[in-house]
């Protein structure tokens, strides 16, 4: 079970980046040859790209692949690195937190608002709803980062593959 759970995100991302692809091409195709596309195409297809952002952040914290200047903290070694390494950690913590949080408040909003998307007239919370998840899962990934740096692996080693 546990590495079925593991290769979930993949598997969530690879699978929503090919529907995402069948839509966008029905658009073209249904614009440029049939002169007419349905609208509801193109905004589910942003839709899932939102959940596509959000989800890959939440993974690129698990595979440590975040965009990060290293060239100052790579200074350090030992009880210096670590605390430096804690510090960045926290701070990206909290601004996870904080998407979280405010992210459940604007899906709480949406909810008790009624409001609804302009083509599927879909619950506008269910897009919005990206937010949160994604801030949550970056934060209980940024923990185990804490506890990782702790136990002295820094980063993901070179040689790791991305699938991994």
């Amino acid at each position: 079970m546990g590495k079925k759970f593991n290769r979930f995100e993949e598997s969530v991302l690879v699978l929503t980046l090919a529907v995402m692809v069948i839509l966008i091409f029905g658009q073209v195709v249904g614009r440029y040859v049939f002169g007419s596309a349905p609208s509801w195409t193109e905004e589910l297809a942003r839709y899932i790209h939102i959940f596509q952002v959000w989800v890959g952040a939440s993974y690129a914290v698990k595979i440590r692949q975040h965009i990060r200047v290293g060239a100052f903290i790579e200074l350090f070694s030992g009880m210096r690195r670590k605390l430096l390494e804690t510090i960045s950690i926290i701070v990206w913590f909290a601004l996870a937190l904080f998407l979280a949080i405010f992210g459940t408040q604007l899906v709480m909003t949406s909810i008790q608002n009624g409001q609804v998307t302009p083509a599927l007239q879909l619950p506008m919370w269910i897009p919005f709803i990206a937010i949160p998840l994604g801030g949550g899962g970056m934060a209980l990934r940024l923990i185990y980062q804490i506890i990782k740096v702790w136990q002295g692996d820094y980063e993901k080693p070179e040689n790791e593959e991305v699938a991994a």
